[in-house]
């Protein structure tokens, strides 16, 4: 019978969901959340990373620091070699002396949320997105942050928002789908990942499929995880993961737990 977790339990889908993302059910080496959306202002590069090419743009930045596009090449530099401190530091005083750019505002919030500093983000993001010309990547980086933060009703507003914009957009969809599995609401992200799985363009979408496979997992329909999983990784790969899973659940409580749920 399919379970469904009550919301106050979403802690045990929360541990689950991490340490199944270790040994990549949610897609080989993707994050279940995703802030793949093109930057508005840059998408980086897959350069090798470069020391000297990174000291170049910086004293060039150095030169004229309210230039954004200066400053955001010396910022993806600094991304490359590992540099993420320094790297928030330029977004930081770039949104200092551009404090009306709402696509600097949104790339600085994606960052910081890609740094785990989502407390940051919130605010910044949420200024950014009562501009009038918020686009839909403000409202998806938004939720993303607010999802950190357990803020997952926020969060779901935030991703209807950026749909709204952007009907079918997959990275939103995959967030809300990823959103209402850390709530507990495994049948809602079900729902929606399925939703995104229809969209066109959505088979060369692996980490979809495969968050889809997690979340048919966690409601104890293997068979069907396995089906799924199957489209994207060898079978050594989709039995390893769905061992782990079935591991995982089976740890004192942890089913029992997500089981009760259907009682309330």
């Amino acid at each position: 019978m399919p379970v469904r977790p009550r919301r106050a339990q979403s802690h045990t889908i929360l541990a689950l969901l991490a340490a199944v993302s270790v040994v990549s059910l949610a897609g080989c080496q993707q994050r279940a959340l995703s802030l793949d959306s093109a930057d508005p202002l840059a998408t980086g590069s897959t350069a090798p990373p470069s020391f000297t090419e990174t000291a170049k743009s910086g004293k060039a930045w150095q030169a004229d620091q309210a230039d954004i596009a200066k400053g955001v090449a010396y910022a993806n530099g600094l991304e490359r070699i590992g540099q993420t401190e320094q790297q928030l530091a330029v977004y930081a005083r770039l949104h200092d002396l551009n404090p009306d750019n709402g696509k600097l505002a949104t790339l600085y919030g994606k960052k910081l949320v890609q740094a785990g500093k989502s407390s940051q983000a919130v605010p910044l993001l949420e200024t950014a997105a009562r501009s009038p010309d918020a686009d839909w990547r403000v409202f998806s980086a938004l939720g993303s942050a607010q999802d950190q933060q357990g803020q997952f009703d926020k969060a779901q507003e935030s991703y209807n928002r950026a749909l709204a914009l952007k009907p079918n957009e997959l990275t939103v969809l995959n967030n809300m789908g990823m959103s209402y599995a850390l709530q507990g609401e495994l049948k809602q992200a079900e729902s929606v990942l399925r939703q995104a799985m229809a969209v066109n363009g959505s088979a060369k979408q692996p980490r979809i499929r495969q968050n889809l496979a997690l979340v048919v997992g966690l409601q104890g329909r293997f068979d069907e995880a396995r089906q799924i999983a199957s489209e994207d990784l060898p079978p050594d790969q989709v039995e390893a993961n769905l061992d782990y899973l079935k591991k995982m659940m089976s740890q004192p409580n942890t089913w029992q737990q997500l089981s009760d749920g259907d009682s309330g």
